[in-house]
């Protein structure tokens, strides 16, 4: 029988008179990951926010190790042991990686002397460096590592101090593949060492295989707490949402009497990425892309855009040939682009919803010779545009976007671009990172600019996401175009063989 290393009952908190935690209870074991599942607004990170002493609870008490807990901040916290991770990285580019282990505890040469040992403190950060299995110099700046060197440095500055409990919030959102894997490799360890892990994320597939048990939220409250071993996606689903999966993707008939090719791909290569890849997508088409890590997928995605070049072959969109790497006449076009790192790519997190919204169509609202913004006919423009996507926002106007939840946020890039009513949308990853109850949202905003005549070509990792959403599946292998599938077609595991590359019936 495991131990109860954080005991949480009751936790309770109210902003304005409005309660968004209400008498939350769940208990963290030593050597084991508890998951929290709950779309957003169910009360997950303020709850996480109380535990790591960012926020004061109201009522409610917590033990850990069955000793009161009530931090008044994240440095008391710490030194009770418990780490907290958030999704927004509070880590400094500038400076080095082992400043930022270090930074407002760094070592020193003599007791109460204010002179920094950076001796002791480069023997330490290699030691912790090694505890996360990352490579790295102690002395390099932050700014050169990856979002997934950025993470693992994050646990090891938390495993600075005596780590009882780990507290992850959404870690894997902007990760590939392979440093996905490398962080649940060291989740496990830490497992070994007896850390209660805390482990929250949209990702159902990734907390039902790390976590012991889970805890699902809904509306401030904890609706469930069920072992990992006995449930599954749908169940989750449905606990979060009260009906099951396939009801998040609307229904549509979708005529293809009329084929009017908006997109048209011709044999396109660049050596080592993609190899003579021809596809077309039509008006009023929802066309998924689908593959493993490393296929080409979001490469070919790039190349489309025109931030990538290629070497060979043709792009046309309606007709006109793009050359190229030219992202202007893409643009220009009508084509619209949606990374899959929103946070890097596709968003200033610091700048209003509006500033982020307009980006892409302040020439369409400019003026005379001087290119005077119009922003009354903007601003009335933007407001239609939020109530269109259903945007969650105080003030487009005033709010950072860095405020928003990751739906939203999702939401603010998607509505950038149908500013200016393209006619060809290209999606990679359209709900990374996104809560079952935005994605919902998401997928009903599709449909609808499909039904409206826009060609729509999504990049998915979820192959249940493309079999509901599109009305043709293709399946990249090793940057070639390994098979395509018709809606009647559809077959989870005949597309999951055809990602490997294996031979597919015809």
């Amino acid at each position: 029988m495991s131990t109860v290393r954080l005991r949480v009952e009751g936790l309770t908190k109210a902003f304005h008179g409005v309660r968004v935690v209400n008498e939350v209870s769940f208990d963290a074991h030593a050597g084991e990951v508890s998951g929290v599942v709950g779309e957003n607004g169910s009360g997950k990170s303020t709850t996480m926010n109380m535990l790591a002493g960012v926020l004061q609870r109201d009522e409610g008490s917590v033990l850990l190790d069955g000793v009161a807990y009530a931090p008044r901040d994240r440095r008391e916290s710490s030194e009770a042991g418990v780490a907290f991770v958030q999704q927004e990285l509070s880590l400094f580019p500038n400076l080095t990686v082992a400043e930022n282990l270090f930074l407002g505890r760094f070592p020193r040469w003599f007791g109460a002397l204010p002179v920094v040992s950076r001796r002791k403190m480069y023997a330490r950060a290699r030691e912790l460096l090694r505890d996360v299995d990352l490579d790295v110099g102690v002395d390099v700046a932050t700014s050169t590592l990856s979002a997934g060197e950025r993470q693992l440095l994050e646990i090891a500055r938390g495993l600075a101090t005596d780590t009882r409990v780990m507290i992850l919030d959404e870690p894997t959102t902007s990760l590939t593949q392979r440093e996905i894997q490398r962080l649940f490799e060291v989740i496990a360890r830490l497992k070994g060492r007896g850390v209660a892990i805390i482990y929250v994320s949209h990702t159902l597939e990734d907390v039902i295989r790390l976590s012991d048990r889970i805890v699902v939220m809904k509306d401030g409250r904890v609706t469930s707490c069920v072992a990992s071993a006995t449930t599954t996606a749908h169940n989750l689903v449905v606990a979060m949402i009260g009906r099951p999966i396939e009801t998040l993707f609307p229904s549509r008939v979708q005529s293809r009497s009329q084929v009017a090719p908006v997109l048209e791909v011709v044999a396109v290569g660049e050596p080592g990425i993609v190899d003579g890849v021809s596809f077309q997508v039509d008006r009023g088409e929802i066309v998924g892309l689908a593959g493993l890590m490393g296929s080409g997928r979001s490469e070919l995605a790039r190349i489309l855009f025109g931030l990538e070049p290629h070497r060979s072959g043709t792009v046309r969109v309606d007709g006109k040939m793009l050359l190229s790497g030219d992202l202007s006449a893409r643009i220009a076009a009508g084509v619209a682009f949606l990374t899959d790192d929103r946070r890097h790519e596709g968003l200033m997190m610091e700048a209003s919803v509006a500033e982020n919204m307009s980006l892409a169509a302040l020439p369409l609202y400019a003026a005379g010779h001087l290119g005077r913004i119009l922003d009354r006919r903007l601003g009335k423009s933007l407001q239609e545009l939020g109530r269109l996507i259903q945007l969650k926002c105080d003030s487009i106007e005033r709010a950072p976007v860095r405020t928003l939840s990751g739906g939203n946020q999702q939401k603010v890039v998607l509505g950038r671009w149908l500013l200016r009513k393209p006619s060809l949308f290209i999606l990679d990853e359209p709900t990374r990172g996104v809560d079952v109850g935005a994605k919902e949202e998401i997928y009903r905003l599709l449909v609808e600019m499909a039904i409206g005549g826009m060609a729509i070509f999504v990049i998915s990792s979820e192959i249940e996401e493309l079999i509901g959403l599109c009305d043709r599946i293709l399946v990249m292998h090793r940057g070639r175009l390994h098979a395509g599938f018709e809606r009647r077609e559809f077959d989870p595991q005949v597309l999951l063989k055809a990602a490997f590359g294996q031979a597919v019936a015809s």
